[in-house]
């Protein structure tokens, strides 16, 4: 259904490179914390009401109504080698490799339960393996997982596969071997490439040794190779920035992700290794995403929305022009919005109406696993609230466009009446130059687009009755 929207056209084109990405005004109102929208309702809205059994129908359900309706795959592999003080992902840091097997036998089980409830040889159009570090485990112990994955469910032949990789310790050959098992997709976590920047949080890897690992990766056919960057990062400076954009821009990766640190020592341990008074202010961090926004879109990539970018022949870029993108929790994606099975310590997945997230403590999802239990610690079964607005608030972060009408006849509501105070806040933001408001839509405007999660907030039920967003990231 997605696919039938227009893809996003826009009456006010994405700003010149001489001009500012982020007017000092809009940046004023706009920039506060708000949600990713990689769910909705997002993480933070999941409850302990929802549990192992909850999860269980849902699966049964799904087998019920669409037992040959393919799945996504996702798999959180939580070792790390070393700890980088940035980091904010469930991990477990650790120099013993031999703490892979256990894991290994437990991902089995799970997969096993799910087997039983959905029948053997459902199909899968996407694996993804996330972390953590997949590339802690050795090439026996990655064959071994992908053998488990592939006799318990059946890889459709184009199916996307993909794998975040540690270049630090990922080597040609580790590339080669991951081609064997059938990865098609990389993602290497770069974050910045200056000398000093690596030091103050604990990550330090050669623009040199990534170069070949990306030629490797092409030499191997790989799809699409992907970048992971990180701005507001201490020592950071608009020049050091500069600099490394263009040594990312130099590898002509298919896609970049440049993500916005988010300094929140009081929930995760390791960010208190940075020193506050490194950290970029707020005018050099804008400096900073709107150099790299600048630097990409001469490049040649598309400004994909948020955080995304990607080479114009990528499927990212093509998705986007023909109006198909998608989200999920690994962000944009060219595959439909379709069910999420989600494997490991605190993996988070998405089965019909129901979001579900496995415990975060690792001996906690042990316990449950190895007792023949989902490891479900909770989740959400969304109403019909949730529906619509999660529909609405999808259509803007993916398409910028939101039809009324399509609302209407898929929801059963009046979207005037529905929505009377959200259109208030679109006709604010249409004063502002975000959106355009016309009769029977709202349509993200070039410049609004760069603000698109703050469009997408004023549909967000939830946010009504929360005094603070400082759960949240901020939106530039």
């Amino acid at each position: 259904m997605q696919a039938a929207l227009r893809p996003l056209v826009s009456d006010s084109p994405a700003p010149a490179a001489a001009e500012p990405f982020f007017p000092p005004q809009l940046l004023a109102r706009l920039d506060k914390n708000g949600p990713r929208y990689t769910s909705y309702p997002t993480a933070d809205r999941y409850h302990a009401g929802f549990g192992e059994q909850d999860y269980r129908l849902a699966l049964q359900q799904r087998r019920a109504t669409q037992p040959a309706e393919p799945l996504s795959l996702y798999v959180h592999i939580p070792f790390c080698d070393s700890v980088c003080y940035y980091c904010a992902c469930n991990k477990v840091v650790t120099r013993h490799h031999d703490r892979a097997a256990r894991y290994l036998d437990a991902l089995a089980h799970e997969v096993a339960l799910h087997v039983e409830e959905l029948g053997a040889g459902v199909p899968v159009s996407q694996l993804h393996f996330g972390g953590g570090t997949p590339t802690f485990l050795s090439d026996a112990e990655l064959t071994r997982l992908m053998d488990d994955l592939r006799t318990a469910f059946r890889f459709e032949p184009d199916a996307e596969i993909s794998i975040e990789v540690d270049p630090r310790t990922a080597t040609p050959e580790r590339l080669a071997h991951l081609r064997k098992l059938g990865f098609n997709r990389l993602s290497f976590g770069v974050q910045d490439f200056d000398p000093r920047v690596q030091v103050a949080v604990h990550r330090v890897q050669s623009f040199e040794d990534v170069r070949t690992l990306m030629q490797s990766a092409r030499g191997l056919g790989y799809a699409s190779v992907n970048v992971d960057l990180i701005y507001g990062l201490p020592l950071q400076t608009t020049e050091s920035f500069e600099r490394t954009i263009a040594q990312v821009v130099a590898l002509r990766p298919d896609r970049i992700a440049l993500y916005a640190y988010a300094h929140l020592p009081e929930r995760f341990k390791p960010q208190r290794r940075i020193n506050e008074a490194d950290l970029p202010d707020r005018a050099t961090r804008v400096g900073l995403l709107s150099s790299a926004i600048d630097g990409f879109l001469q490049q040649g990539y598309t400004y994909i929305g948020m955080d995304h970018f990607a080479l114009n022949t990528d499927a990212l870029a093509i998705a986007k022009q023909r109006g198909e993108l998608h989200r999920n929790f690994q962000g944009y994606s060219t595959q439909p919005d379709r069910d999420l099975v989600a494997l490991g310590v605190s993996a988070i997945g998405r089965i019909g109406n129901t979001y579900s997230q496995n415990a975060k403590v690792l001996d906690e999802y042990y316990a449950a696993i190895e007792a023949g239990s989902f490891a479900v610690e909770r989740g959400l079964e969304l109403n019909a609230d949730d529906l619509a607005r999660r529909e609405v608030i999808m259509d803007i972060m993916c398409q910028g466009r939101v039809d009324f009408a399509r609302i209407e006849a898929r929801h059963g509501l009046r979207f005037g009446d529905y929505f009377s105070r959200e259109l208030l806040q679109m006709a604010n933001l249409a004063e502002l130059g975000l959106v355009n408001l016309r009769s029977g839509e709202v349509q993200v405007t070039g410049l609004g687009w760069y603000f698109v999660r703050a469009v997408a907030m004023a549909f967000d039920g939830y946010l009504r009755s929360v005094s603070s967003g400082a759960s949240y990231s901020r939106i530039i």
